[in-house]
């Protein structure tokens, strides 16, 4: 028995079949190049036809609640990354629905859920402010209540997505002299309310994010979720679920978080193979004869699966740092041809190469840096106590506290 190969039942291979003919006629070689020239990672002609089909309400349903069974789940994000679908948006429109089922008010449901399900309606996420670093709890921007609505003042950094969604899930302080954790409000803000000004920022590997100013943002008090102050118990799912805790108990989704990351590798890693087999040096060998290459190649293929199957929040880690080192070294091992770029002439197989060696350095960075998921791991999987840092609140009570007899 080949345990490396799992035979589906009739109707999932029928139902993988149908998604596959679907995914292969909806997107294009165009829809890809466009991707890859704008860095959007969204495509609305796209998304509005996963919509339609039915099948972004399937993918965020329970399957108690109508959606995907786990074995069809598993075989949707599959197909969708084999097809290269442009995935961020979507990402970040699910996660923040959660959260309006569960917190927002029955009015505010029937307003965005629905059109969630269509496509018409993305979400974004309104967390890292320009001075805040990964800190979300440390938020300056302000909301004051201003009889039924709240004004909001302030800026947030790295809001992906802000230019092609109609709501974000925005953090402000609403008291400005309580602890952190207890001075935060969530609000599901329309991203056309006057005062929104967006501009666009682009990062190294050619990917748009956005800095989004809030100049006097007026907001009814029925935008806002949970209680007032009450912000961190909003942002606790969301954030569980960016931060790898929310995992698939069942394993049939990825171990690891940053699984999605490691197909920028395959690309990447199956055309280094292909110039090391089809390349012919000057003595009439190739470069796949070489022991050396075959050891390196092996190596990135190596630490690519301990990225796939390393779960948690280690995941997310080893999952960058895969990526990041493997990107290099294919770099290094295909020499001058991995420098040209994807999608442009003589690049047929190794643009993959230079395109996720761009990308993955954004990856110790994105959801959170890795320095702060080595905190993570060490005090929620390993059990250590929160470091002290010098001139921390802690530290200082300590030292005024008298010497024990």
């Amino acid at each position: 028995m080949d345990f490396a190969r799992v035979e589906l039942p009739p109707d999932d291979r029928e139902f993988r079949d149908r998604l596959r003919s679907f995914l292969v006629d909806l997107v294009t070689d165009d829809v890809i190049r466009r991707d890859r020239e704008s860095g959007e990672n969204f495509d609305e002609g796209v998304h509005l036809a996963f919509g339609a089909a039915g099948y972004l309400a399937l993918e965020w349903k329970s399957e108690s609640d109508g959606g995907f069974s786990r074995v069809r789940r598993r075989i949707w994000e599959q197909e969708k990354r084999r097809a290269h679908v442009p995935w961020v948006t979507w990402g970040t429109t699910a996660m923040v629905a959660r959260s309006v089922a569960k917190f927002g008010s029955a009015e505010l449901q029937n307003e965005v859920l629905p059109r969630v399900f269509s496509g018409e309606v993305r979400l974004c996420l309104g967390y890292t402010e320009p001075e805040g670093g990964s800190d979300i709890a440390t938020c300056k921007t302000r909301a004051v209540r201003d009889g039924g609505s709240w004004l909001i003042n302030g800026s947030k950094m790295f809001t992906t997505g802000a230019h092609n969604c109609q709501y974000v899930f925005l953090i402000t302080n609403t008291a400005p002299d309580s602890p952190k954790h207890k001075s935060l409000t969530m609000f599901l803000v329309p991203l056309n309310s006057p005062g929104i000004e967006i501009q666009g920022l682009r990062t190294v590997d050619g990917d748009r994010t956005n800095i989004v100013y809030y100049s006097d943002v007026r907001i009814s008090d029925r935008f806002r979720l949970g209680g007032v102050n009450d912000g961190w118990t909003v942002l606790r799912g969301p954030l569980d679920e960016e931060h790898s805790f929310a995992q698939d108990r069942v394993k049939l989704g990825d171990p690891s978080p940053g699984a999605f990351w490691l197909y920028t590798l395959d690309d990447a890693l199956n055309g280094a193979i292909r110039w090391a087999c089809t390349t012919t040096r000057s003595d009439g060998s190739r470069p796949i004869d070489d022991r050396m290459v075959r050891y390196r190649l092996g190596a990135v293929a190596m630490h690519r699966e301990a990225g796939l199957v390393t779960p948690g929040p280690m995941g997310r880690v080893k999952a960058s740092d895969a990526l990041v080192r493997g990107a290099a070294e294919l770099m290094d091992l295909v020499g001058s041809a991995s420098l040209l770029s994807e999608g442009g002439p003589d690049a047929e197989v190794t643009g993959a190469i230079e395109s996720a060696h761009r990308f993955a350095q954004g990856t110790a960075t994105y959801g959170g840096t890795v320095e702060v998921f080595h905190g993570i791991i060490a005090q929620h999987v390993l059990g250590l106590p929160r470091p002290i840092f010098p001139g921390s609140k802690r530290v200082v009570a300590a030292k005024r506290e008298p010497a024990a007899a």
